[in-house]
């Protein structure tokens, strides 16, 4: 009975170290890819990147006093800080999950006029002092600096 189980015993400890030593395979690089450029859930994305338009030209049409402190402020950097964190994470997911389709997809899905208008309106607040890039997280900082690369800030608004 003990030669059985000194048997079994080696038979497991082999298949343990032949599993644990054996090499490994490298990854497989993914196929290129040459779909639409975005997944089956896609409807849901629209419908947010129409959502995060409405909030932040919302937000941009406010009264410019309510841009400068307390929860004005707040609400304002939010609703801004929010639409170009979507905008350059996408930007940036997109062509890293579906390759060049997505990368061209993603930029259509983002130039429409009314985000035309939001770029403008986000350069003028720059120019006018109402934000600067150092106000927004690193995702959406990347966005806002890009937005108002070429802006000069005129008026300190919020000066204190």
């Amino acid at each position: 009975m003990s030669r059985a189980w000194f048997i079994l015993w080696a038979l497991v400890v082999y298949q343990v170290a032949a599993w644990a030593f054996a090499p490994q395979k490298s990854p497989q690089p993914a196929p290129p890819i040459d779909g639409p450029g975005y997944g089956s859930n896609e409807a849901i994305f629209v419908e947010g990147r129409v959502s995060k338009r409405r909030a932040v030209a919302r937000a941009l049409e406010r009264p410019y006093g309510s841009r400068c402190a307390g929860e004005g402020r707040k609400q304002f950097i939010s609703s801004v800080g929010e639409y170009y964190y979507h905008r350059q994470n996408e930007a940036e997911r997109y062509p890293e999950t579906f390759g060049k389709p997505g990368a061209d997809y993603i930029a259509r899905q983002w130039s429409t006029g009314e985000d035309k208008r939001i770029d403008r309106l986000t350069q003028e607040a720059y120019a006018q002092g109402y934000l600067q890039p150092s106000d927004f997280g690193a995702v959406a900082r990347k966005a806002v600096e890009t937005v108002v690369r070429s802006e000069r800030v005129t008026v300190r608004s919020c000066a204190s």
